[in-house]
């Protein structure tokens, strides 16, 4: 099947991946010839010269024929409007990065429809939500919602002294009944381990446990982590991630400082952001991070373009003693650099978008995917169809496809925790760890017998 993706950068890259991964034949559309040449030196894809705002072009690139095609440019009118044409040359599914909210916002006097787009994504949104969960849970590495918030992927890494490291599954759920918690996967090294009961979770193994967002503490107590509280933040960058999370999380007890070396952003910030002292200054300038007080705060956000800025400014914050750093990075090769650092967390602007590109290529019963970090496998929120295998006893008792974990269930909107005694229904949405190799597996296993 083909898929058209518009935008050659580095999120086009990502998504052409994705999708040749998936064996489709991809188009690429960009205006750059240089870009599409070095895109198709490293991918199996077809390129076309030309603007997404062209029908000529996007019938050049086969989009009446096309099951999907996403609009990634950095420039929102080229991505809807290349996402309007494209409905209308006969393209079943579009999906358009967008930036601004005076387009796609709740106060936008044009609907998706009116575009002919069927889901638009804000990644700049999606990290500041991220950089703010993992704010307000110091203690997690990673936190992926799930259920519309209901339910919380939480990933961590096993210290040294972490009391749970030793204990087998089967033991880890003996010692701790209550909360409901279940470990999904364990990284160990390059390793992906979706664990069985006799499996055993080891030190500096990176976990990933699904709990109730409420009972998220005892959770990070279980594993030896420490969730406290966070008051004093640095934001490095003045970028649209940055000025979001700002606005989120100011307020409060909470003390924000930003730095920003542009200062006729630095102005405008600070106009902008009334409880955010905004500082003029080069975010690697250890002296005046220092002067400006990073020892004495609590965590420290970089999120700068410039990633390798990032590594540097949080390799600063830890060398002066700050507990809690989170870093903006996308490049793959960056994320086992930022681990042996000693970098707590790192936030994505490209999982959101192959979030939504995986969900369109996954069957009609499967809601959304989730990527997480360093983890090879999917979490798919699948809804549970009638006479389907999944439907026909408790957990405990079904023999399940290979490589296929249930994280929780979402029945009439109530979400617990999957136990061996969860008893699935028809309509139920499930929330599925998967291998890739084992995703049709899972699939199926919740169609119809």
């Amino acid at each position: 099947m083909r898929a058209i993706v518009v935008g050659a950068g580095e999120v086009g890259f990502d998504v052409a991946r994705l999708l040749a991964l998936e064996e489709h034949d991809v188009v690429v559309i960009d205006k750059d010839a240089g870009a599409l040449a070095r895109l198709a030196d490293k991918l199996d894809v077809m390129t076309v010269l030309g603007t997404g705002t062209s029908a000529r072009v996007l019938q050049k690139a086969g989009a009446a024929d096309a099951v999907l095609l996403v609009a990634v440019t950095t420039i929102d009118e080229v991505n809807l409007v290349a996402c309007m044409l494209a409905d209308r040359l006969g393209c079943r599914r579009t999906i358009a990065r967008v930036r601004s909210s005076e387009i796609s916002g709740d106060e936008s006097v044009l609907s998706n429809a009116d575009f002919g787009i069927d889901v638009v994504i804000h990644p700049e949104e999606s990290a500041a939500a991220e950089v703010e969960l993992l704010i307000l849970r110091a203690g997690a590495s990673d936190i992926v919602p799930l259920a519309g918030g209901g339910l919380h992927l939480i990933g961590l890494r096993l210290d040294e002294d972490s009391p749970v490291a030793g204990m087998t599954m089967e033991q880890l759920g003996e010692a701790n009944p209550q909360p409901p918690l279940r470990v999904m996967s364990i990284v160990r090294g390059i390793r992906t381990i979706l664990p069985g009961a006799r499996d055993t979770l080891r030190k500096n193994d990176v976990v990933f446990v699904a709990a109730l967002p409420k009972h998220v503490p005892q959770v990070l107590e279980i594993m030896g982590k420490k969730d406290h509280r966070i008051e004093k933040i640095m934001i490095i960058g003045g970028t649209e991630v940055a000025a979001q999370v700002a606005r989120r999380l100011s307020g409060g007890r909470r003390q924000i400082k930003l730095v920003e070396a542009d200062r006729d952003r630095a102005q405008a910030l600070s106009e902008q952001l009334g409880h955010v002292l905004v500082i003029h200054g080069e975010p690697t300038d250890l002296d005046l991070l220092v002067t400006e007080g990073m020892p004495d705060m609590d965590a420290v956000v970089t999120l700068t373009d410039d990633e390798e800025s990032n590594l540097v400014s949080c390799l600063l914050a830890k060398h002066l003693g700050v507990s809690k750093t989170v870093a903006l990075l996308s490049k793959p090769a960056y994320i086992p650099i930022s681990q042996s650092i000693g970098l707590d967390s790192a936030v994505n602007l490209k999982l959101a978008i192959s979030r939504e590109v995986m969900a369109s290529l996954r069957g009609k019963h499967v809601m959304s995917v989730a990527s997480l970090r360093g983890v090879e496998a999917e979490v798919l929120e699948i809804e549970a169809q009638p006479r389907s295998p999944i439907t026909k006893a408790p957990l405990g008792l079904l023999t399940m496809p290979r490589d296929v974990l249930i994280a929780g269930v979402s029945h009439h909107n109530h979400v617990s925790v999957a136990t061996a005694g969860t008893h699935i229904r028809p309509g139920d949405r499930a929330y599925v760890f998967a291998r890739h190799a084992a995703v049709s597996a899972a699939e199926s296993f919740f169609s119809k017998g």
